[in-house]
C-alpha cells in the first residue's frame, strides 16, 4: 500500500481509455508506466493523489480529435451523428480495456460499483476506477445495451457528447453562445433518464444542451450532476452552465466538477497554456458562491486536451489544492472539494 495523500482526489471525468483506442491502440500494460506527453497514467495517479475517478467510454472521430487538439474559438464545431453499429464494438472494447487494466493491475486499480468499493479505495491507496458513458451512442432504443452494461459496471452515463443521439442532443462548441442550441430530450431519452433513476446510474450533465437539462430536471429523482463544467458567467461556452442552471443544480443538492481544460476556463475560449492556476480558482470561487461549498468536486478532463501549464496531468492536483489553499479555502473546504463531495452525490445516487 502506497502513503495515502492528505487530500485524496475523486475525479468526475478522464479520457485516459482513450490511449488504447485507435488512432493510438496502445497496450494497456502501458498505463502502469509513465509515458511522456500522457496525462493520465497509474504512476501519475500516485504523484498527484488520484484516489478515484470516473473512466469515460467516449468514441472518437477526426472531427473530435482535431477538437481535442486545438480549439479555436472563432470557429463552430457541430459533430455528426454517431451510428449504434459504430459505437457499440468501439464502446465494448474500451469497457474490456478498463477491466484489462484492472486483471494487469496486481489489485492497484480496482473497478468500483458501490460508494463502498470507492470508499475501500481510498482507505487501502488503491486506484478506484468508475465505468462511465460520454455519450450513450453504443446503447439501443429498447435500453436492453444499458441493463448489460449496469450489470458490467455502469454507474455514471452521459446522454450525449456534443453530438447528437437518438437520446437528445450536445451543444456544439460555439463562442461565444449559451447552452440553449437545440431541442430537448427525445421519449427515448426520456426512458433512458428513468431507467438510469431505476438502476442507480448517475446521469451526467455536461455537454447536454440546456432544453434537455430542464428536460431531465424534470424527470429525474437523483441529485443534477455536471461532472466536468464550469461557469458559464466566466467563459461563454455551451459547455458550461448558466446561473439558472447553477441554482437548479443546487436545489436539486447536486454538484459540479470544475473542469481544468483551458477553453472551458478563459473569458476568451482560448487554448493558451499560460493560463494561471488562479483561473480554476475563480471558476471554484463563482461555483461555490452560487453552489455550497458541499456541491463543487474536481472533474478535471485529462486524457488528450490543453490544460494550463502548471496543470499539465494528474500528478498536479496538489499545485491545485495549494491554490485553492492560498485563496483561503481551509482543511474542511478542501477535503469537500476533493472528495467528500463526490462520495455525497453517489451516496444519494448509486444504489446499495
Amino acid at each position: 500500500m502506497t502513503d495515502l495523500p492528505r487530500y485524496p482526489i475523486i475525479d468526475g471525468h478522464n479520457d485516459a481509455l482513450m490511449y488504447f483506442s485507435p488512432p493510438t491502440s496502445a497496450p494497456v500494460s502501458t498505463f502502469f508506466e509513465r509515458i511522456d506527453g500522457r496525462q493520465v497514467d497509474l504512476p501519475r495517479a500516485r504523484e498527484g493523489g488520484l484516489a478515484a475517478g470516473f473512466f469515460a467510454v467516449f468514441i472518437s472521430e477526426a472531427e473530435s480529435l482535431d477538437l481535442a487538439h486545438h480549439f479555436d474559438p472563432t470557429k463552430i464545431y457541430e459533430m455528426p451523428e454517431l451510428p449504434y453499429a459504430a459505437a457499440q464494438p468501439a464502446a465494448m472494447a474500451m469497457v474490456a480495456n478498463l477491466f484489462r487494466i484492472e486483471a494487469q493491475s496486481g489489485g492497484q486499480v480496482r473497478v468500483v460499483r458501490t460508494v463502498a468499493d470507492m470508499e475501500a479505495c481510498l482507505r487501502d491507496g488503491v486506484l478506484g476506477a468508475a465505468l462511465h458513458f460520454e455519450g450513450a451512442e453504443q446503447i439501443d432504443a429498447h435500453l436492453d445495451a444499458l441493463e448489460v452494461y449496469y450489470q458490467a459496471g455502469l454507474r455514471s452515463l452521459g446522454i450525449v457528447w456534443s453530438r447528437p443521439t437518438i437520446f437528445g442532443h450536445g451543444v456544439p462548441f460555439k463562442f461565444p453562445h449559451s447552452p440553449d442550441t437545440g431541442p430537448g430530450l427525445t421519449d427515448i431519452g426520456k426512458s433512458l433518464v428513468r431507467a438510469c433513476n431505476r438502476l442507480g446510474i448517475m446521469i451526467d450533465l455536461s455537454h447536454l444542451n440546456e432544453k434537455g437539462f430542464w428536460d431531465v430536471a424534470g424527470i429525474t429523482d437523483a441529485p443534477l450532476v455536471a461532472t466536468h463544467s464550469n461557469a458559464h458567467a466566466l467563459c461563454q461556452l455551451p459547455r458550461n452552465l448558466t446561473d439558472k442552471q447553477l441554482a437548479a443544480i443546487a436545489e436539486s443538492d447536486g454538484m459540479v466538477g470544475v473542469n481544468l481544460v483551458t477553453a472551458l476556463l478563459r473569458e476568451d475560449a482560448r487554448d493558451d497554456r499560460d493560463t494561471p492556476v488562479e483561473t480554476v480558482v475563480r471558476h471554484v470561487d463563482y461555483l461555490v458562491e452560487r453552489l455550497g461549498i458541499d456541491r463543487v468536486g474536481i472533474g478535471a478532463d485529462y486524457g488528450d486536451a490543453p490544460f494550463p501549464k502548471d496543470l499539465p496531468d494528474a500528478s498536479s492536483y496538489p499545485v491545485l489544492i495549494a491554490a485553492l489553499a492560498r485563496a483561503g479555502y481551509d482543511d474542511d473546504s478542501l477535503r469537500k472539494i476533493t472528495h467528500e463531495n463526490w462520495l455525497r452525490v453517489l451516496r444519494k445516487t448509486w444504489k446499495a
